[in-house]
């Protein structure tokens, strides 16, 4: 894959590094094109599994595509026009998907709501969408409308899947002529828009982000080559449990469609493990956090078993392997142990994640180089990702065989990557979004003069174009002694810890950086157990327990080696509570939100600070 690179004052690297498309744009393809083409191609292919008893049933794509137009056929007898909006609420499933390419062939605009979201958030979406209906999974979802209450946006439509929606839609669609159906789903061109999906909401209230059927199909027709050993591969699946409502699953969604990938799903995660025994998907998506659940539940079965050492030991031999692997010199003595190691340990690991497992794509948040390095010994490599809802997720991707443990890998094709002066990264591609809706003040600040997008984060190309995340611009804390310092190179390696929730980490304008660290409830009890504790202890009494607070410092002073002394933790709190997406803390992708949880653990802060002294600590 060739780029452009721009030389610069940068340690080595380069500060600006443009790949170019490998297909010519196509203005006339939408998205549901795609999905034409693989009907073209494999129409008895099995595009889709769902569950059936303790296995799956196939779903050919011929199937699909039959379902997807008695649907859309439903929704044009109802009087849905193409550019009409309509808001959806589901959990990850086939009927997401089913749904999703519904709506496009009827040439609607799905505006898709996180199944958690508040009823205020709903309430903002559908009245800034203009959504002109609503679509849901079941009761619950449906009573989320209703607690709008006073002022709540009116819809012309009101359909609930759980009450036979889906079924009606399709009763009602056969007066609809394959003719009209047609006419409708090729209605909408590349330029037009496709989804509006709103940020999280991490910075703020959630702006409505206008993604073309462009952005999504010239990404897709660009990344099908680079990632040809995930998606080509014969026997290719994976097994979706992000939410659809995120562009990241959603992209991959279409990406599997496109490129026929086998698509099961499984919403819920506590049923992941067997899901994944019986579905045996060849790769991934995830987000960071979910792997290092995997390692630390690993870790904390290993230690219930009494192999811990064993263990530990495995996965110092299988991390130095995967060091020594990018050095392309592995010794004879490491080597045989980790032969040894993966034969005792590794192998087991990967029979839980289905066996198949190759590969693994990650992106939200940074994964850090102990999981990159652990996973690759545990033979998967994790191909780390770098994206934004506007830029319909990928900007960048670590590619198999070519991929750089601690990158998030080089600008994929038909994208471009420019580190400004002050470090931000800027975008400019195939992927990039529209416009924000409603919203040109806010379309205008993204934007720089020469129409590069401003994603707020903070990076850096290396020789070879290569992109490492170091920081979020807006996140960036300074200390009363002027020091700057980036939240993320001690939280994420804090957060990764078995008992730690969350970790956030404060200090910006007073004498030291400090910490504030929350509790995983789940595994909490478990690790207590094995310290010979009581596992019943509340997050309160765990909060103040000597030998858990011993346990954190020893966490913190590792992720302090990172730093010089002016940037170290000097203090930290735990809280006797945890954040959620319920209380706010938390945005639907388990993303913090930095100026409510602030604004939460204000007398915390206070707390630490009460007895320090003025002068500031250089």
């Amino acid at each position: 894959m060739s780029g452009t690179p721009k030389s610069g004052a940068q340690g080595g690297g380069v500060r600006e590094r443009i790949t170019p498309p490998v297909v010519p744009a196509d203005p006339e393809l939408n998205i549901t094109d795609l999905l034409h083409k693989q009907l073209d191609l494999r129409p008895q292919a099995a595009l889709f599994s769902v569950p059936k008893g303790d296995g799956w049933r196939d779903i050919s794509t011929r199937e699909f595509v039959d379902d997807v137009n008695s649907i859309a056929k439903g929704f044009i007898a109802a009087g849905v026009q193409p550019g009409d909006r309509i808001a959806f609420l589901c959990v990850t499933s086939y009927e997401w998907t089913l749904v999703d390419y519904a709506l496009m062939t009827a040439g609607a605009v799905m505006v898709p709501v996180y199944e958690t979201s508040s009823a205020s958030q709903l309430a903002w979406m559908l009245s800034d969408s203009g959504a002109k209906g609503i679509l849901v999974e079941d009761e619950k979802l449906a009573g989320r409308y209703d607690e709008i209450g006073e002022g709540r946006p009116e819809v012309q439509w009101r359909w609930t899947m759980s009450e036979g929606a889906l079924d009606q839609l399709r009763e009602a669609g056969t007066s609809v002529t394959d003719a009209q159906l047609e006419q409708a789903r090729t209605q909408a061109k590349a330029d037009d828009v496709a989804t509006i999906i709103y940020t999280s909401g991490s910075t703020g209230r959630p702006k409505g982000t206008v993604l073309t059927h462009a952005n999504f199909v010239e990404l897709v027709r660009n990344i099908e080559e680079p990632l040809s050993p995930l998606v080509r591969k014969p026997g290719s699946s994976t097994l979706l449990f992000i939410t659809l409502a995120h562009v990241f699953a959603r992209l991959i969604s279409i990406l599997c469609v496109s490129t026929g990938v086998k698509v099961g799903h499984q919403h819920d995660t506590s049923q992941l493990v067997p899901a994944l025994g019986s579905f045996r998907p060849t790769f991934l998506l995830a987000v960071p956090r979910v792997f290092e659940k995997v390692y630390n539940s690993a870790l904390q079965k290993a230690t219930e078993g009494g192999k811990r050492k064993i263990f530990e030991r495995a996965v110092k031999i299988g991390v130095a392997y995967s060091r020594a692997l990018d050095e392309a010199k592995v010794p004879l003595g490491l080597k045989l142990q980790f032969k040894l190691y993966d034969r005792l340990v590794f192998k087991k690991l990967r029979e839980t994640l289905g066996g198949r497992v190759e590969h693994a794509v990650s992106g939200s948040a940074p994964l850090g180089l102990f999981l990159g390095h652990f996973y690759r010994a545990l033979g998967v490599q994790v191909l780390e990702g770098y994206g934004l809802t506007e830029t319909t997720a990928p900007v960048s991707v670590n590619l198999p065989g070519a991929f750089k443990v601690g990158t998030v890998g080089p600008p994929l094709p038909g994208v471009g990557v420019r580190i400004d002066d002050d470090d931000e990264i800027l975008v400019k591609g195939v992927d990039v979004f529209r416009e924000y809706l409603n919203n040109p003040e806010a379309t205008a600040e993204a934007f720089t003069e020469d129409g590069w997008f401003r994603t707020g984060d903070l990076g850096r190309l290396d020789a070879d174009g290569y992109l490492t995340i170091t920081g979020r611009k807006k996140d960036i804390i300074v200390t009363a002694g002027g020091k700057n310092v980036a939240p993320a190179t001690f939280e994420d390696p804090i957060r990764a810890d078995t008992i730690v929730g969350e970790c956030v980490v404060v200090g910006d304008q007073k004498p030291f950086i400090s910490a504030v660290i929350t509790l995983d409830p789940e595994m909490l009890p478990k690790w207590l157990e094995t310290q010979g504790l009581d596992p019943n202890l509340s997050l309160a009494e765990a909060a103040e327990h000597d030998k858990v607070r011993a346990h954190l410092k020893s966490v913190i002073d590792s992720a302090n080696t990172r730093v010089s002394r002016a940037e170290s933790i000097r203090e930290f709190r735990i809280l006797d509570y945890v954040f959620s997406i319920d209380d706010g803390t938390l945005t639907p992708k388990l993303s913090i939100k930095r100026n409510v949880v602030l604004e939460r653990i204000a007398p915390v802060i206070a707390e630490i600070y009460s007895k320090t002294s003025s002068v500031p600590t250089l």
